[in-house]
């Protein structure tokens, strides 16, 4: 069986923004076996050493893309890794870990829409109802963790 990292990302002082922290809570509440869940407000350098530690990642965050709900997708590699003091793209913190630790966990973004952004604490209702459709389609996924069906899945949103 397959190790797991669901790793949650953005800002929950910052509305819809904590989307991502907030699916990693929900997997944290429901204990499954072979999962680890981790969270913070943005990714970091350091995050290259920790995915490297796993055969599959998730991770999760708002999205202000106009997608339906959700979208899940495969985090390629970045070509040139980038980042600056605050933050790194998730693409750059797999490049990374492919160049500092030569590992190759497959890696994911689930995105999750969000629709309101201000200074306060809290998920809108549209954006609480886009954590619970996420959450419905992860569970099954990290239930029994096999890579293929991650990778057959791509292509859902919702």
């Amino acid at each position: 069986m397959s190790e797991v990292l669901v790793y949650g990302y953005g800002n929950p002082g910052r509305q819809d923004d904590g989307l991502g922290i907030r699916l990693a809570q929900e997997v944290q509440d429901r204990q499954f076996q072979n999962v680890s869940v981790d969270s913070n407000y943005q990714l970091n350098a350091e995050d290259a050493l920790a995915i490297s530690q796993y055969d599959i990642v998730v991770f999760a965050d708002a999205s202000t893309n106009e997608i339906e709900g959700f979208r899940f997708s495969v985090v390629q590699p970045a070509a040139d890794i980038a980042f600056t003091t605050h933050a790194m793209a998730p693409g750059s913190v797999v490049g990374l870990c492919h160049q500092l630790y030569c590992a190759f966990p497959k890696v994911y973004l689930l995105e999750i829409r969000g629709y309101a952004w201000g200074m306060a604490e809290g998920l809108s209702p549209e954006a609480t109802d886009n954590l619970s459709l996420a959450t419905s389609f992860l569970s099954p996924l990290i239930q029994n963790p096999v890579v293929e069906r991650f990778d057959q899945a791509v292509t859902v949103s919702s």
